[in-house]
């Protein structure tokens, strides 16, 4: 969708009275914000978000979640790269989008243009955060970079996620979430050696980069409550998922060798005549004696010797989680997990995302929210997952289309009707 008009603009803030979200709040009439009655903690903070695909959108969102206004920079014609890279009967508002771009007002600017440029260092000249997840360089390359932003506005942060970091021999390597596993050793990481390396298939780098990402720039707008000046926040997906790997990480520079929680005698997934079971062998006296009583098994498995020890265990895994696997094997989901629970023994039943989304936790955890989408419809999406009693997140406003708030977020930012009109005809507003 192209930019709104003046007049289109004008029309939507006369109807905007009508509009409610998911809670059923009236939105304002100039923003189409609905706020909650409760100031949200993030009330009043600006964000420039230049992010796109996963990683730095899952920051600025969770962000806009608690009232911080996301003001989303996006490539005239295109958009963010997640609008067109998954082929979907809604185009540029398919679902992966707007999974992670609700709470965010859409700008459609040409920044190969010296008027775009000057459009977008007007709207940050009172910003106070600036986020973007390009390649090591780009933001300078384009006249964003920090030295240059600071000078106009001391009190900005500019943050940024990238895949490996400014300096060093990956510096001009894009973050991609399969690269990130593959050179960090997460990759490398599973059960046994008999299992091939494999790409995770969530991507586990992205998210926790996005929320590192996050973290940093809560710790910076803290610290300028104090000192009054922003600084670089700077993540790369590379240091995360070293981090999510501190335990491991520290016995191998200490000891030498790596811990596999895998890869442990007790545990594992087991297959049943209707699906599997998860099993953690572990946090309970005598585990292996339960879980032979759970099995129904004629024999407590700690007698044999070959099983006395979780040396012995660790030694003998095949043979002892071939027995596992053949008794379960024989019998449901159901039966297993009612069977190991009572012998307190950690399970679950695997789960498909489809199952855990129409689980009674999750609607207990209150993880799916719903809202009204002017192209689409009803959207369904996970809420924000941290519960605070008092400022809980809000979902004020479905993901934008591009370029949706063109006019709107000018005229805030003091550009009046003319000069807008002339950034219209120009191309630069598109």
């Amino acid at each position: 969708m192209s930019s709104a008009t003046l007049e289109q603009f004008t029309d939507r803030t006369e109807q905007a009275a009508g509009r409610t979200t998911a809670a059923g709040a009236t939105a304002s009439p100039l923003a189409g914000d609905a706020r909650p009655a409760t100031p949200l903690p993030l009330d009043g903070i600006k964000i420039v978000d230049f992010t796109q695909v996963f990683m730095g959108p899952s920051c600025t969102q969770m962000l806009g979640d608690y009232g911080a206004d996301i003001i989303k920079v996006e490539r005239p014609g295109a958009g963010d790269i997640s609008r067109n890279s998954f082929p979907d009967q809604d185009g540029q508002d398919n679902p992966i989008f707007l999974s992670i771009n609700r709470n965010k007002r859409s700008v459609s600017i040409d920044t190969r243009t010296e008027e775009g440029r000057n459009v977008l260092h007007a709207i940050m000249a009172d910003a106070d955060v600036v986020v973007s997840n390009f390649r090591s360089g780009v933001m300078e390359r384009m006249g964003f970079g920090y030295e240059e932003l600071t000078q106009e506005n001391p009190g900005i942060i500019w943050a940024s996620g990238t895949g490996f970091g400014p300096v060093g021999p990956y510096s001009h390597k894009g973050g991609q979430d399969a690269i990130a596993q593959a050179y960090s050793g997460v990759m490398w990481r599973r059960e046994s050696d008999d299992q091939k390396p494999a790409i995770y298939p969530t991507t586990l780098c992205d998210y926790i980069t996005g929320m590192h990402l996050m973290q940093g720039i809560l710790l910076a707008l803290r610290t300028r409550e104090t000192s009054g000046v922003g600084q670089k926040v700077e993540v790369t997906m590379y240091d995360s998922m070293l981090h999510l790997q501190m335990q491991e990480a520290c016995m191998q520079l200490n000891r030498g060798y790596e811990v596999n929680w895998g890869a442990m005698p007790l545990s594992g997934v087991f297959e049943t005549t209707d699906g599997a079971v998860c099993m953690v062998g572990g946090f309970t006296p005598d585990p292996l004696a339960r879980i032979s009583d759970a099995l129904g098994l004629d024999e407590d498995l700690t007698q044999r010797p070959e099983f006395a020890n979780l040396e012995q265990q660790f030694k003998h895994k095949p043979a002892l989680q071939a027995i596992f696997r053949e008794h379960i094997a024989t019998n449901t989901t159901e039966y297993w997990t009612g069977k190991l629970e009572e012998q307190g023994l950690l399970n679950a039943p695997v789960h498909t995302l489809e199952q855990a989304l129409a689980d009674a936790q999750t609607e207990a955890n209150g993880m799916i929210v719903e809202a009204e989408h002017p192209g689409v419809g009803t959207v369904k999406m996970l809420n924000a997952p941290i519960r605070l009693s008092a400022t809980p997140p809000s979902v004020r406003r479905v993901a934008p289309r591009l370029g949706e708030h063109n006019v709107e977020v000018l005229l805030e930012n003091g550009f009046d009707p003319e000069t807008i009109e002339r950034l219209q005809q120009l191309g630069v507003l598109r």
